[in-house]
């Protein structure tokens, strides 16, 4: 394998929870563990003293919540690694989703307070859908929450995985006095605000040692020996096979608030987490340690730097080598391009790069060539897979507010929906745009940055549909004559093709039964 060295030191993950369970947190103290920041901003009460270094989106700091994935790459222990921290909210799920195809593992944060929330579950789901490793960290461990077996108890149910504990906690809340590593037999003391330095850890091969005693006192010295007791007998040793087939998730307890138990997962995660793998295309599978180059764009993002009208394409190596200045194919597009300014982030900073190798995100700067599940080659055809678009659950009227801004609204609207934030859909025969979403918080963003960004103001007005379906035929004539007497309930995507936007389920059930001629698909990942 000619970039075996390359490949190997490479790790790929994303932080994934629900909203306010801390996962911007956690981000910031691994950077800090990487040296790649050097003060953490502070989310508290919602509301950010020093800007959360991951969340640079003017709203995202207004509103204290991640609403576009970030990218960030940093050095730990020769390891690079690659970390993209996705929003926690539910209505932007569909761009988590995205991420997470362009991901090796996964770091799932749980709110040791509220336990499993809805929102934990529909990721998890996408975690199964692509059988991605998943390490689970408990957090706010220094607060009264869940007792720590009902909490694991919940996990596996809620979330139907099996859990292996890898440190256990020594009570919670204001009782909090650290966590014990099960792995490395040894103590780490619990005190706000660690900075993890080496002295904090007490090594302990054998926990009937009198030391433990000295260190956390008699009652609970004998509650940990018997839960580790108990937690060996039932676990025994992680299988590091079993995690890399997401059969298994280790699990952490912690605080990143107070950058504790954050370096035994960390550490952990870079001794077990997966190197870069092949990857699925409509023609073959593209082994990791090929030659050639090939990689995917996953996401799309507008004014970046919004004095700067920059729009950034985020592409995932795949395979070979990719470098700066080299012609490469643009498969849907049928055109060789080549890239003068590649970049690696650090949230809001970039550098310029020579080179990347598979398990690399790589920021390419975009005049509007790109679309997301773009595929990039040194000559062959093919998409990589696994990147659908999936149907709205609300549709709202673009209305323009201002005539003398029209360019501008339909310019912000076009980059906007390309980034994947939303879905643009025009009615059939006509000029009405119709913007689909799957949650209320994104026709926010769209409206604020419609405004902020390219000067458009706007109104929406909801629109009484259930979903959009996309429509073909193999029988000619017969889509045509369909779109034709169904006009108010026919539209067009951004690409041209045909979309019928049902009033409801019985309808939707209707026209599927009176047209076994048409297909009706609920996601757009087959017209790639």
């Amino acid at each position: 394998m000619k970039y075996e060295k390359e490949i190997c030191r490479r790790k790929s993950f994303a932080i994934i929870s629900h909203p306010d369970a801390g996962k911007t947190t956690l981000t910031e103290k691994f950077l800090l563990f990487g040296g790649a920041i050097q003060t953490a901003g502070a989310v508290k009460s919602n509301k950010i003293k020093k800007h959360a270094t991951s969340d640079f989106m003017e709203i995202e700091r207004q509103r204290g919540i991640s609403v576009a994935t970030s990218v960030m790459s940093f050095e730990y222990k020769d390891f690079l690694i690659n970390l993209l921290d996705t929003p926690g909210h539910k209505d932007f799920a569909e761009d988590t989703y995205r991420t997470l195809s362009a991901v090796d593992s996964v770091i799932l944060v749980v709110d040791s307070v509220n336990g499993v929330e809805a929102q934990t579950r529909r990721l998890m789901e996408v975690c199964r859908m692509r059988d991605t490793p998943v390490i689970v960290f408990i957090n706010k461990m220094d607060r009264d929450g869940k007792n720590r077996f009902d909490l694991l108890e919940e996990i596996e149910n809620e979330l139907h995985i099996s859990l292996h504990p890898m440190t256990w906690p020594i009570n919670s809340g204001k009782e909090f006095k650290g966590v014990y590593n099960l792995h490395d037999r040894n103590l780490r003391l619990f005190t706000a605000s660690t900075k993890a330095d080496e002295e904090d850890i007490v090594a302990i091969d054998d926990l009937q040692d009198a030391l433990l005693e000295t260190k956390i006192g008699k009652r609970d010295a004998d509650q940990l020996r018997e839960d580790v007791e108990l937690i060996e007998g039932v676990y025994g040793a992680l299988d590091a096979e079993d995690y890399l087939t997401a059969k298994v998730a280790p699990v952490f307890f912690g605080s990143a608030v107070n950058n504790f138990g954050v370096k035994e997962m960390l550490d952990t995660f870079i001794r077990i987490a997966p190197v870069p793998r092949s990857r699925e295309t409509s023609k073959r599978l593209v082994e990791v340690g090929e030659d050639k180059f090939s990689g995917f764009i996953f996401k799309i993002h507008a004014n970046l730097d919004p004095k700067h009208r920059d729009r950034i394409a985020f592409m995932r190596v795949c395979s070979g080598r990719f470098e700066r200045n080299k012609y490469y194919h643009h498969v849907r597009n049928d055109k060789d391009m080549r890239f003068s300014n590649p970049y690696t982030f650090l949230a809001r900073t970039k550098d310029v790069i020579e080179d990347a190798y598979p398990g690399d995100v790589v920021g390419l700067f975009d005049t509007g060539n790109f679309k997301i599940g773009d595929t990039l080659t040194e000559g062959e055809d093919f998409f990589f897979t696994g990147i659908p678009t999936f149907s709205p659950e609300i549709f709202k009227e673009l209305v323009n507010k201002d005539p003398l801004k029209t360019k501008q609204l339909e310019k912000g609207i076009s980059q906007l929906t390309d980034e994947g934030v939303a879905q643009l859909f025009t009615q059939f025969g006509g000029n009405k745009k119709i913007i689909g979403c799957v949650g209320d918080l994104q026709f926010e963003v769209i409206q604020y940055r419609l405004l902020h960004e390219y000067g458009a103001a706007c109104e929406f007005r909801t629109l009484q549909f259930y979903k959009a379906c996309w429509l073909t035929s193999t029988v000619a004539g017969k889509l045509d004559d369909f779109l034709r007497f169904k006009q108010q309930n026919a539209a067009v995507d951004k690409d041209g093709n045909p979309v019928y936007l049902a009033q409801s389920e019985w309808f939707l059930n209707t026209e599927i039964t009176n047209n076994p001629d048409i297909t009706f698909h609920f996601s757009s990942e087959i017209h790639k």
